[in-house]
C-alpha cells in the first residue's frame, strides 16, 4: 500500500515567504501603475444591497440547491453500490461521483456564513487524501470525521480513492467490496464519506433558506464585517489559494524545489483534473460577472460595481481587464492535457504557463480591484492555515 506523505508544512514554508514578498511587490507595483485613478468616490451611492441580493438569491442559494441534489444522488449510489457491489454499479457511482465534484467546483468560493464555520470546503476538498489513514480506519471502524485531523481522509478525494485507486481494473476495486477481509469496513466508510458530504451540504444549505440569506442580505456595510467585503475576501482567497495554488501552482511545483504531481486533484481519476480546473475558472467568472446559476442573465456584480465607479488601470476598463484574464487563462487551461500529473510529467511549462496567466488575475483582482472598491485584504497570506 502506497504511503501518503505530507507536504503541506514544506509547501508552507515556501508559500509564506514568497507570499508576503510577492504581495508587497505587487502592491507597490499597482500604486506605480494606477495613481489614484481606482480610488472610489468618498460616498458613492452603489447599490450594494442589490448586489448581495442577487449573489444570494440568484446564484449562491440556487448553486448549493444543485450539489445537494447531486450530493443526494451521490449518497444513493454508493448505497446501490455497497448493497451490490459490481462492475456495473461501480461505473454508476462514478458518473454520480464526477457529477457532484463538478457541481462542487460552482459552490466552493462561497466560504462564509456555516460553510465558514463548518469548514465546509476543507471538509469535501482536502488533497492528496492521506491514503495510509484512510486504510487504518477502514480495517478498525473507528473515526470521527469531525475532527480537524481527517480533513485529509474524507470529501471528494478520498472518495477518488476508494473508487478509483484501490486496483488497476474494476475487478481488482470490486473486489476489496467482496472478497477483501475488510470488505464491510470498505463499504461502511464510503457509505459515512458520502452521508458526510450531503449532511455537510444540507446543513448549510438549511441555514441560507432558514435566516442567513436575509442576515446576508441585509449587512450592506462598507466595512470589514460588512457581506460584501466579506464575500469579496473569500472570494479572492478562493482564487488565489485553492484554484491557482491548489489546482495547478502546487502541483506543477511553484512553491516547491520540484514539481509534484501527486498533489493534483483527482489523483485517481486521472483524467479528470482539467475539466474540474477549468469549472472552476468559469464559475469564478460567472461570479464576478453577476450571471445567475445556470441561466445567461446577469444582475449587479463586481463587474457592474467597478463600471459604475468608471474603474480604470492604465487607461483601460478594469471590469475588461479582469475578464479578458479569465479568458486568458482557461485559453492557456485548454492546451493542458486532462491529465494533470501526466501534464505535469511530460511537460510542465504548459502548467506553469497556466499558473501565471492566473497569477495576473490575482493581481487584478486582489489588487487593483480591492483599492477600486476600498476593501482591505482581510488574510495576510494564502497557504491556508
Amino acid at each position: 500500500m502506497e504511503k501518503s506523505v505530507d507536504l503541506k508544512k514544506i509547501v508552507m514554508k515556501h508559500w509564506k515567504l514568497w507570499s508576503f514578498i510577492s504581495i508587497g511587490l505587487l502592491i507597490v507595483a499597482c500604486s506605480k501603475d494606477n495613481g489614484n485613478e481606482n480610488l472610489p468616490p468618498a460616498n458613492n451611492n452603489f447599490d450594494r444591497g442589490a448586489m448581495l441580493l442577487n449573489w444570494a438569491d440568484n446564484i449562491i442559494v440556487p448553486a448549493y440547491t444543485s450539489f445537494k441534489t447531486e450530493a443526494e444522488n451521490l449518497n444513493n449510489a454508493a448505497t446501490v453500490y455497497s448493497n451490490e457491489p459490481t462492475e456495473a454499479s461501480l461505473q454508476s457511482l462514478r458518473a454520480s461521483w464526477t457529477a457532484a465534484y463538478i457541481s462542487f467546483q460552482k459552490v466552493s468560493m462561497f466560504e462564509i456564513g456555516k460553510a465558514e464555520e463548518l469548514r465546509y470546503r476543507n471538509r469535501l476538498n482536502i488533497y492528496p487524501s492521506n491514503t495510509q489513514k484512510i486504510e487504518d480506519f477502514v480495517a478498525t471502524g473507528s473515526y470521527d470525521l469531525a475532527l480537524p485531523s481527517t480533513m485529509d481522509v474524507q470529501g471528494f478525494p478520498a472518495i477518488d480513492y476508494l473508487i478509483n485507486g484501490l486496483g488497476a481494473t474494476d475487478t481488482e476495486i470490486v473486489s476489496f467490496y467482496t472478497t477483501n477481509g475488510n470488505a464491510l469496513g470498505y463499504k461502511n466508510y464510503l457509505g459515512t464519506l458520502t452521508e458526510t458530504i450531503l449532511q455537510l451540504t444540507t446543513t448549510v444549505l438549511d441555514d441560507w433558506n432558514a435566516n442567513f440569506r436575509d442576515v446576508f442580505v441585509a449587512n450592506t456595510s462598507s466595512s470589514a464585517t460588512g457581506s460584501v467585503d466579506k464575500l469579496t475576501n473569500d472570494y479572492i482567497f478562493y482564487f488565489e489559494k485553492s484554484l491557482r495554488a491548489g489546482k495547478v501552482g502546487i502541483p506543477a511545483g511553484v512553491f516547491s524545489q520540484q514539481p509534484l504531481p501527486e498533489n493534483v486533484e483527482a489523483r485517481y481519476k486521472k483524467d479528470f483534473s482539467k475539466q474540474l480546473m477549468l469549472t472552476a475558472v468559469k464559475a469564478s467568472q460567472d461570479f464576478f460577472n453577476g450571471k445567475y446559476f445556470n441561466n445567461n442573465t446577469t444582475g449587479e456584480s463586481f463587474k457592474t460595481y467597478l463600471d459604475f465607479l468608471n474603474s480604470i488601470k492604465n487607461g483601460e476598463d478594469l471590469g475588461g481587464l479582469i475578464n479578458a484574464q479569465f479568458n486568458a487563462a482557461e485559453t492557456q487551461a485548454n492546451e493542458l492535457n486532462n491529465n494533470f500529473a501526466l501534464q505535469i510529467e511530460t511537460d510542465n511549462t504548459k502548467m506553469l504557463s497556466t499558473y501565471d496567466e492566473l497569477q495576473r488575475n490575482v493581481i487584478l483582482l486582489k489588487v487593483d480591484m480591492l483599492q477600486a472598491l476600498s476593501i482591505n485584504v482581510d488574510y495576510v497570506d494564502a497557504d491556508g492555515d
